[in-house]
C-alpha cells in the first residue's frame, strides 16, 4: 500500500511538472504554479524539469519495490 501511494505521488509530480514545463515553453510569461518564484523563466523551467525527473524516479522506484514486495509476499 505504501508503494502504491508513493507511485501515485510520483506520477502526479511528473504530470504537474510536464504540464508546467510545456506551458512555460509555449508561453514564457505564464509560469503557472511557480509564478511566485523569483528568477523568471530560467528558474521556473528548471524547477518544472526537476519535478518531472524526481517524479519519474520516485514512481519508477516505487513500482519496482511494489513488485518485489508482491513477489515475496
Amino acid at each position: 500500500m505504501k508503494y502504491d501511494l508513493l507511485q501515485t505521488l510520483g506520477v502526479a509530480l511528473f504530470a504537474l511538472g510536464a504540464q508546467g514545463a510545456i506551458r512555460q515553453l509555449v508561453d514564457h510569461g505564464n509560469a503557472g504554479l511557480l509564478g511566485w518564484l523569483p528568477g523568471g523563466f530560467a528558474a521556473s523551467i528548471t524547477v518544472y524539469v526537476l519535478a518531472v525527473a524526481v517524479g519519474a524516479v520516485v514512481a519508477g522506484w516505487a513500482r519496482g519495490r511494489a513488485r518485489v514486495v508482491e513477489r515475496s509476499g
